[in-house]
């Protein structure tokens, strides 16, 4: 079986040196849909080196986003790509990002489940400089085809933190996703061509080319950051979500934010397909 759940738990973490400096930041951000207007002062806080400041969401490609494709090749597991896709994400942020940084990055795979149809593999990362730890982050890859192996099954229920409460919303806001976006976003170092090639995407059952799910994820703590936390990314101190639905390039996301106990929780739909869900159980703790 391509999952070898036991031998994936017992398996020795892996580390890798992560590198980056102003112009990864810049094209993250970008990649993300910074930059709209392009002389704003509050985008110049993402696009230009004299005043950048850093996302926390920038976590995920730091040195070039290759932990969960490692996770994917880690012992115990073999997968197809085309049968991968990303479940959820959670950054836990220690302080806030430098703009130009070296660490190590730890990660091992935390925990594997059986959803019958398909296994979920937790992979669980922490990553630090001379300084000392600055983000741990934990992803959720679905795996189609790969359950029925008699594993736990695992969490199915949100945390009652990150439930929407049932009132309208603190505040909405709309961010396009340009048709070219996935092509630029891939820049920063996810080469997975179901983002790219309508071949590759047909192979996985789209008719087209998806966006990144943490495209997604960080066009909507950018959101969050420029409308309920002032613009300012040091508040962010964890974001979590889960992938609920498919964003396609030239969509609209319809951002809705509820603020309360120190967080923002957040639901994210795709408005030109009768506000389609996105994500889901999302949720921005602030300092």
């Amino acid at each position: 079986m391509p999952i070898d759940a036991t031998r994936a738990l017992a398996a020795e973490p892996w580390s890798e040196t992560l590198a980056w400096d102003h112009k990864d930041v810049q094209l993250y951000h970008l990649g993300i849909g910074a930059g709209v207007p392009a002389t704003d002062p509050a985008e110049l806080r993402y696009t230009l080196e004299s005043r950048l400041h850093v996302l926390p969401s920038f976590a995920t490609v730091a040195g070039g986003g290759t932990g969960m494709l490692a996770g994917l090749s880690a012992p115990g597991v073999d997968v197809d790509l085309a049968a991968v896709l990303h479940g959820g994400q959670r950054v836990d942020v220690h302080r806030p990002l430098p703009v130009r940084g070296r660490a190590v990055t730890t990660s091992r795979v935390a925990a594997v489940y059986d959803k019958g149809k398909a296994a979920v593999l937790v992979l669980r990362s922490e990553t630090a400089d001379d300084d000392g730890p600055l983000w741990t982050s934990e992803a959720d890859v679905f795996v189609r085809g790969e359950g029925g192996f008699g594993g736990e099954r695992g969490p199915s229920r949100p945390a009652a933190d990150d439930r929407i409460p049932d009132r309208a919303p603190d505040r909405t806001v709309e961010r396009p996703v340009r048709e070219d976006q996935a092509l630029l976003y891939r820049l920063s170092g996810d080469w997975n061509p179901l983002h790219a090639d309508p071949s590759f995407a047909a192979l996985a059952g789209f008719d087209r080319p998806i966006l990144h799910g943490l495209c997604t994820y960080g066009m909507t703590l950018k959101a969050v950051v420029d409308t309920a936390l002032g613009g300012d990314v040091t508040r962010v101190r964890s974001y979590r979500t889960r992938f609920a639905g498919v964003v396609f390039p030239g969509e609209t996301l319809r951002v809705r934010m509820w603020d309360g106990d120190g967080r923002v929780r957040v639901s994210v739909t795709a408005a030109e397909r009768g506000d389609a869900p996105v994500l889901a159980d999302t949720a921005v703790e602030t300092r």
